[in-house]
Parts: C-alpha cells; structure tokens; sequence
C-alpha cells in the first residue's frame, strides 16, 4: 500500500509496472500478490503516509544461506547493473560514514551497519561501483509525511539495480528527522532507491532504517522548505531545488 510517485514520463512507470511483477523467484509471488490487492499502485518502490497503527504487513519469506542471509535476488528493472552483492558478514559490519555531495550542498550519513547489515552492504557495494553518481532525488513530500526521496538512476520512481533484498531492522522502527530508509515497493523488495526524513515522521514500520544524518540537515530543510511541484497530489511532487548527487563517497571507520 503506497503512494504512486507519477511523473511526467508517464510511459516509463506504466513500462515499469508491467515489468516489475516479474521479479525473479520468490519475489515475483510476493509483488504480484501486493500489486492486486493494492488499488491504483504502479509498482514503484515509494513511501506513503498511513492511517491509523495496523501493524506492519508480515515480511515475505526467502530462501536464505549462509552466504546470502540477505536473501539478494535478481529483479527487474536492472537500471545502471552493476552486478549483485554477494553478502561478506565480515565486510558488512565494518563502519563506514556515506558524504553525499549534492547540487545544495553536502550531507553526511553515518551507516547502521550493526543495526541493518544486509541494507548497508548493498548500499556500500552501489556506492563503491559509482551507482548513485549523477543521478537526482526525484521526490519531495511536504504534507503529512516528510521525505526527500532518491536512489532511481532513471529519476522516474520506477527504476532498480537489478536485484533485491530482504527487509531488516524494522522491530520498533520511528522516522524522526535525520533519518534514512529504504524505499520499496512491498516486503522485501528493497533495491537502490531510499529517502531522507527532512522532518520528524510517523510511518509504519514498513521501511527499513539504515542511516542517520549527522551533517547536513540544514540542507534537507532547505530543499523542503523551497517545496515542490504537486505533480502527484498537493504536497507530494518534484524538488523545487533540483538535488543531483555530483558524486557519493564512502569513508570507513567513521
């Protein structure tokens, strides 16, 4: 159950729907059941306000190893591919700050890598293979939920690395500002997209937190406060200020 994120390339997502509930094995049953019982959704990993406090949708099971408790897929599309992790325990728990280094400035995220080590060695792995480089935040809600959201190379919303992974770290999950999830499109169907809360937020525990903003909220605000475009609903749409990742560097042990 989430928000649509239209867009003015409207033939792109409508593609993007058709091609998205054939996502590779188990998540292929799971997102074709989420997309039929969800009215008007497209598919698109996205983030959407909710009433009331229903609890979370139960998580869809994967087969898991011991190599890949993360329960890495292939899925569709693969945007920009760059291969599929291969979860290493012992890589994914070393610390490491993310510098996003924005057309607005800069902001610095440290990585829950304890907390949320599947979310972090995918993370990790696009960064390091230049994923996120010249690609722009694409979404802005400034009405009942308060996200910038980016992560799509094709800044469209429908768009994926071409694999996905298990939800984690969910248990007792808030959204104050600061904080970065994963978008998605249904359970365990994390890809390259995420968000940043610009402002405390109240979500369901639907998304997977796995990075805290410790500079740069200020710039956060400043896109949020120039508003958007209310291309998907009023207070939902396109950054007034257009965010583009120059580039995005990761520094260990921080």
């Amino acid at each position: 159950m989430r928000i649509p994120t239209i867009t003015r390339r409207a033939g792109r997502i409508f593609a993007a729907m058709t091609v998205l509930v054939t996502v590779a094995g188990a998540a292929t049953t799971s997102a074709a059941a989420d997309n039929a019982s969800t009215p008007g959704r497209l598919g698109q990993s996205s983030v959407r306000a909710e009433n009331g406090a229903a609890a979370a949708p139960a998580a869809t099971t994967r087969q898991t190893t011991a190599a890949d408790q993360c329960g890495f897929v292939p899925a569709v599309p693969a945007d920009r591919f760059k291969g599929i992790p291969v979860f290493n325990p012992v890589a994914a728990a070393r610390p490491y700050t993310v510098v996003f280094h924005t057309t607005q400035g800069d902001i610095t995220v440290k990585a829950l890598t304890s907390a949320a080590p599947c979310t972090t060695f995918s993370f990790r792995f696009l960064i390091d293979h230049g994923y996120y480089n010249g690609t722009h935040c694409h979404r802005l809600t400034t009405q009942r939920i308060y996200v910038l959201q980016c992560g799509d190379p094709t800044g469209t919303g429908s768009g994926g690395p071409g694999y996905s992974f298990n939800d984690e770290n969910l248990a007792g999950a808030t959204y104050p500002a600061g904080t970065v999830a994963m978008a998605n499109a249904g359970p365990n169907t994390n890809g390259s997209q995420f968000f940043f809360t610009w402002k405390d937020t109240k979500l369901r525990p639907n998304y997977t937190p796995f990075g805290v903003v410790i500079r740069g909220l200020d710039v956060l605000q400043k896109i949020a406060a120039a508003g958007e475009d209310d291309q998907n609903s009023a207070g939902d749409g396109y950054p007034n200020l257009y965010v583009g990742f120059r580039d995005v560097d990761v520094h260990a042990g921080r």
